[in-house]
């Protein structure tokens, strides 16, 4: 792809949290890009450092060392991001769909509020187009009229969508979003991914469930212990990794593609 195609450059970041005896490295020296319209995928066990770094490309951490480009301006300016405006082009979606939502707004006042602070329209507007990303989501009125806790997992979890998407993003960051919701939820959010990238958001996976990297994404990169050990095209890293990790991540899927990676951690 061109230089122009590029929507998001991580440099060499590193995130190090503490100092001295008790310093711990979640990120080390991590490197990718991010292209418009493309899903990526960040996969590894939990601790690994994916979610951190996910943080960081979302403007919420800053990171210890190394840079953060979208559209070929820095991100962090000191320890304030996103200083050339574009705060509201890329958006994230939390693994903990209850946590991130204020459990006395109804789903519908949730996504308003958002829509009327990235917007600045009046209420009624707000509430329109908050039920209108809501419907796309799957959620009619009368659930969007429920709080938090008269939610479904899957449902809070595409009520956060909606409220992310009310900024209007190119790039969507999501972390762990199918890891608290079932099959058939997962199943339903997957589909409202794939109809986003359709229509040309850039989508960053973070996930330890390989199968749901497998689904969504176009590259993945392996992450162990904050580093990248490997990366590539999604296909040919799943049907051919390189690496001792990835082999063993791969394994642990059910099916073939799991059988067959046991297979090759034998050799």
């Amino acid at each position: 792809m061109s230089k122009r195609d590029v929507l998001m450059e991580v440099e060499n970041v590193s995130v190090t949290f503490g100092s001295g005896a008790t310093a711990v490295e979640a990120v080390k020296n991590c490197s990718l890009t991010l292209h418009e319209g493309e899903p990526i995928g960040i996969v590894g066990e939990s601790g690994s450092g994916k979610s951190t770094l996910a943080r960081v490309m979302a403007g919420l951490q800053p990171p210890s060392a190394g840079q953060i480009r979208f559209r070929g301006d820095n991100v962090f300016k000191g320890n304030k991001s996103f200083q050339s405006g574009n705060r509201n082009q890329v958006q994230m979606v939390f693994q903990d769909p209850y946590g991130s939502l204020n459990p006395q707004l109804n789903g519908l006042s949730a996504v308003a509020e958002a829509v009327r602070i990235h917007s600045k329209v009046g209420k009624d507007e707000a509430e329109q187009k908050a039920l209108e990303l809501l419907e796309r989501m799957g959620i009619g009125k009368l659930d969007a009229l429920k709080k938090p806790r008269q939610l479904s997992g899957g449902q809070r979890q595409r009520v956060s969508v909606a409220r992310a998407l009310s900024a209007s993003p190119t790039v969507l960051l999501a972390d762990e979003p199918t890891s608290a919701i079932d099959q058939s939820a997962q199943a339903q959010l997957l589909k409202l991914f794939l109809g986003l990238l359709n229509d040309g958001l850039s989508i960053v996976l973070v996930s330890h469930d390989l199968g749901v990297i497998r689904y969504l994404t176009k590259r993945v990169y392996v992450m162990k212990d904050g580093v990248f050990v490997e990366s590539g095209d999604t296909e040919t890293v799943f049907n051919d990794p390189q690496e001792d990790y990835t082999k063993m991540l791969l394994a642990s899927i059910p099916g073939e593609l799991g059988k067959a990676a046991r297979a090759k951690l034998k050799r």
